[in-house]
């Protein structure tokens, strides 16, 4: 993390405390992208390593780590009201909005920031002047049909996401969502199973396809690397053939078989690649053969290690896991005539990451740091949105400094009596489903409570464990909700109320559970000019600003706060690592002229927080 390298002797004599939480541990990965972990660190505490680093150059600061998630409910509104100033550097939109909404509720100014390689954005955010963090709509996490993913990949990313399904279908938790076996039921094939069942010829052992769980299956077999492939690779494939429409207008796939591929000279598949790091090789058909081998053997040993019922969560930096996803993915890529990946293609898709750079979080660091001491100074009229380039601009310059954004009147988050309209079928959608998938992972809320306004006050979901768990598996219209029903939804922790209008459909599409009404961003409104603005700013200063003139008298205990969150997908979000927002045109500080914002990036850059006289600093990381 670099969140404490622009912390300066001076600066931080005057403080009296700083906290940082972070609830992850350092990982191999992680030390390319920073200055404070070393070898020796991995696998401890990313907070109290980095506090131990920063006291050995700052001997000056009164640090506390925290090895926790920002997310715990001991961290309420009130914890927040504590301090002077929140700086984000977070990695996941969940972590992400619910930081956004305690600042909110507190009135804290956010410092909120983010990386992506070479590009960088680091902005402003404060109740009732500039737009929250979610003012903006975010695209969820881009997702596919289970057909799709079962039957008919097209495309390097289908093939992955299958890979990442199958590893926790044989080794970890099952989910009905992740099936892996061809999809009977896709209603593109049409086929009738009686009339192409003598078609098959898969295998009557063990390999054979049969109604029992893939895992269950696979523990028969006693993970018998050789039976998985045939199964997968070979058997399902050939049943996947059987279903005759389709392949009329689509390249049908080819299956594999392990002896043949074995006993053969020059098994077919594209040429391993010899050039370059070894995880940016391709190998050739029979190299992910033995990859795969190997990795389901490794697995298998981890799962006896742990013992019986044990279950194996997937993690990109895990070798074997790496190993097993990048096998199965490039196997299915070549079975479908796609060109295969290198593990280092397979992991940043799979992780859903974006390499993270060094010297791009210093220099975000270093920006988050001098937007807090003009925030600490008194002077948050003057904080900017600051994005870092790739390549210069025009002026030649790679930091470009934009106006911060009024709050949307339209926001569900911040606006005065937030509210938003979702379109369900009511007579399938269960509570369940409306407290997991709408109001936790679309809306963001920690524990909502849901009462619905039908004069009588009922409670649909409540917080508390148990109180309404008899009403999850029923279905919203079991309670009288209906085309135009209203609820009311209420976040404790988050001091946040959100009215929802129902809007009754039975027309959404397959897989597609509920949509957001006026979920697209509305026509940006036309440039305003700020005659303030004519002067050049640099790193968000203006060139004619003046030292600070505040007042505010001086507190006696000053506290700074970073707080750490490595976790990776809340929504999943998991989401694209570079999210898009569309954002409104302002003159361009440097030019005067109109330009547009880039878009935010959403990915994790290292944090840095600073402290002034009588001010308290939360940095998340």
């Amino acid at each position: 993390m670099c969140g404490l390298l622009p912390f300066s002797e001076a600066w931080v004599s005057e403080m009296k405390r700083f906290l940082e939480i972070d609830l992850d541990t350092i990982d191999v990965s992680n030390l390319n992208r920073q200055f404070l972990f070393q070898k020796k660190h991995v696998g401890k505490s990313k907070a109290q390593v980095a506090k131990e680093s920063a006291l050995q150059f700052c001997p000056s600061a009164n640090i506390t780590a925290y090895h926790d998630s920002i997310m715990n409910p001991d961290y309420n509104v009130e914890f927040f009201r504590q301090f002077m100033l929140v700086m984000n550097a977070l990695d996941n939109r969940a972590a992400r909005n619910h930081v956004n909404r305690m600042c909110l509720a507190a009135d804290i100014p956010l410092v909120e920031s983010g990386t992506a390689g070479y590009l960088g954005q680091v902005t402003v955010i404060k109740k009732g002047m500039t737009e929250c963090y979610e003012c903006q709509p975010k695209p969820a996490q881009k997702t596919f049909p289970g057909c799709t993913i079962r039957n008919t990949p097209s495309e390097p990313i289908h093939c992955i996401v299958w890979a990442k399904y199958l590893f926790n279908q044989l080794f970890g938790e099952e989910d009905a969502d992740q099936e892996v076996s061809p999809d009977t039921a896709d209603p593109e094939a049409a086929w009738n199973p009686e009339e192409t069942a003598a078609r098959a010829t898969a295998s009557e052992k063990d390999g054979d396809i049969r109604r029992v769980s893939t895992k269950e299956w696979a523990r028969s077999t006693g993970y018998d690397p050789i039976k998985l492939f045939n199964k997968l690779f070979k058997d399902d494939i050939m049943y996947l053939l059987t279903m005759d429409k389709l392949w009329k207008k689509r390249k049908a796939p080819t299956p594999l078989d392990w002896q043949q591929l074995e006993n053969s000279g020059h098994p077919h598949g594209e040429s391993p690649t010899t050039s370059g790091l070894k995880d940016q090789q391709v190998l050739d058909v029979w190299g992910y053969c033995q990859l795969f081998q190997h990795s389901v053997e490794s697995l298998r040993s981890q799962l006896q290690e742990k013992g019986e019922g044990a279950e194996l969560v997937w993690d990109k930096d895990d070798p074997p896991a790496m190993d097993f996803v990048t096998a199965a993915a490039n196997l299915r890529m070549n079975i479908f005539s796609m060109n295969m990946k290198s593990r280092f293609d397979v992991k940043s898709m799979a992780g859903n990451i974006i390499p993270a750079i060094a010297t791009t979080n210093a220099v975000i660091a270093g920006l988050i740091v001098l937007e807090g001491l003009k925030i600490l100074s008194g002077e948050l009229e003057s904080c900017r949105t600051i994005f870092l380039n790739k390549c210069p601009n025009l002026r030649k310059k790679l930091l470009v400094p934009c106006i911060l954004d009024k709050p949307s009147l339209n926001c569900y988050v911040c606006a005065s009596k937030p509210e938003v309209t979702v379109k369900v079928n009511v007579q399938k959608t269960t509570v369940l489903s409306l407290q997991d998938k709408i109001l936790k992972e679309r809306f963001g809320m920690v524990a909502p409570d849901v009462q619905i306004e039908d004069g009588k006050g009922t409670i649909l979901i409540s917080s508390e464990e148990g109180e309404t768990e008899a009403n999850n598996n029923k279905f919203l219209s079991d309670f009288g909700i209906r085309n135009g029903s209203r609820l009311q939804a209420d976040d404790f922790l988050q001091d946040y109320t959100l009215l929802v209008n129902v809007l009754h459909t039975e027309e959404l599409e397959r897989d597609v559970e509920f949509e957001v009404v006026g979920e697209a961003p509305d026509k940006a409104p036309p440039p305003q000019s700020n005659q303030e603005e004519v002067n050049s700013i640099t790193n968000g200063n203006k060139d004619s600003a003046q030292p600070s003139t505040s007042s505010k008298a001086a507190a006696e205990d000053d506290d700074i706060m970073i707080v750490d969150s490595d976790e990776e997908g809340g929504a999943p979000s998991s989401s694209a690592a570079v999210t898009t927002s569309t954002k409104r045109k302002h003159p361009d500080p440097e030019t005067s002229e109109t330009s547009t914002k880039r878009p935010r990036t959403d990915q994790s850059a290292a944090a840095a927080a600073t402290d002034n006289d009588d001010d308290d600093i939360i940095a998340l990381d």
